[in-house]
């Protein structure tokens, strides 16, 4: 194997493991999304848990997280809960951190 083809290898995998803890951090970030918006939707417990998964869930409409927020915003607006779009999707961001953070510290 030449320098070349170690080279490319490395590359691969390091994309490889890059594209899963991507995964792993948004699949996170919507957990915690999930359980930030049940709770300023009144939901505790066991309802907060399902309503995490459901937010968890609706990633896999479409490509990227505006199928997560439709579903946070619809959900929102529904239970006439006042946060504005750019609250959730800060909170979106921030949430993202700390998934990361959260991932590369093995929790």
């Amino acid at each position: 194997m030449t320098t070349f083809d170690k080279r490319e290898d490395a590359y691969e995998a390091k994309f490889a493991r890059d594209e899963e803890l991507r995964f792993k951090a948004e699949a996170r970030r919507n957990k915690l999304l999930g359980l930030w918006a049940a709770e300023k939707l009144g939901k505790s417990g066991e309802d907060a848990e399902a309503y995490a998964k459901e937010v968890v869930a609706a990633n896999f409409e479409e490509a990227g997280d505006e199928d997560v927020f439709r579903k946070v915003r619809g959900d929102f607006d529904a239970a006439g809960v006042d946060q504005s779009d750019h609250q959730i999707r800060r909170t979106m961001t921030d949430l993202l951190g700390t998934a990361i953070a959260q991932i590369e510290a093995g929790d």
